[in-house]
């Protein structure tokens, strides 16, 4: 059994996935972030790979990657990153990334390099489902899991398609555009996930929008996991950085979501 898929194995407990940008405020920073992340309840982390265009993500990411690409990261730093978090840590790792850098990196020698220094998964957002077929396989050979994202104004035979082509489990885009805190989750998101779970029977996770305790319980109620990912960029930002700052935001977040009943997962 993969990591990842042992993390949705326990159907009592709603997954916690946080999101870094690796490299951002520095690379030493990634490594204490991460291995704290998993030690105050996190389980699963996403290491976002710097990249100058990052369409999906909205302007704390959007900063947060371009601070790290002045700092000079690129793919094959974060694969050190990841190399270096595995030595302390066994909790599954994701890397956030767009296709371009995939693509100048070099589809084999990505997929090796994950297997290597211990990814779990790959979460590309503009890499369209079915599509570069080599990525696929590549992966799965090395035990890698892919995974699609779902928006609210996704058509019916595009979730079809996401279902069959994702594995580990779905992320769920909770609006209609880029990541960043907001104030309240949609009121509509109970009928999405229903409609998703009526075609599949992956474990389904709400991103893009959630930034507190209690937003992340509402999530939690419909689904099998949480995503944060501006919330913790921003508490990255503060000086020192804000360690203790971010293990009680952490803590909050995943006593919060233990307070959900019964685990959605058919």
């Amino acid at each position: 059994m993969s990591r990842i898929n042992a993390v949705f194995k326990n159907r009592n407990r709603r997954a916690l996935i946080a999101y870094i940008t690796a490299g951002y405020p520095d690379i030493d920073t990634t490594v204490k972030a991460s291995l704290l992340l998993d030690n105050s309840g996190c389980d699963i982390i996403e290491l976002g790979i710097p990249f100058s265009d990052p369409l999906a993500d909205g302007v704390t990411i959007q900063n947060a990657s371009h601070r790290a690409l002045l700092n000079g990261v690129n793919t094959a730093t974060c694969f050190e990153m990841a190399e270096k978090i595995r030595k302390h840590s066994n909790v599954p790792l994701i890397l956030m990334t767009y296709l371009n850098p995939i693509l100048s990196y070099g589809v084999e020698r990505f997929c090796r390099n994950c297997s290597s220094t211990g990814i779990d998964g790959l979460i590309i957002p503009d890499l369209p489902p079915g599509e570069l077929p080599v990525l696929h396989s590549r992966a799965a050979e090395e035990g890698i899991d892919t995974i699609y994202l779902i928006a609210p104004n996704s058509p019916p035979e595009r979730i079809s398609k996401i279902s069959q082509c994702s594995t580990g489990f779905i992320y769920i885009v909770s609006v209609t555009g880029i990541t960043g805190v907001r104030d309240r989750l949609p009121s509509d998101l109970n009928g999405l996930i229903a409609t998703i779970r009526c075609i599949t029977d992956l474990p389904l996770c709400i991103g893009f929008g959630i930034s507190n305790p209690a937003q992340a319980a509402q999530a939690a109620a419909l689904a099998d996991g949480v995503i944060i990912g501006s919330r913790i960029i921003q508490i990255l930002e503060k000086d020192n950085p804000a360690y203790s700052q971010l293990a009680e935001f952490i803590r909050q977040v995943r006593t919060s979501i233990d307070t959900v009943g019964t685990h959605p997962q058919q």
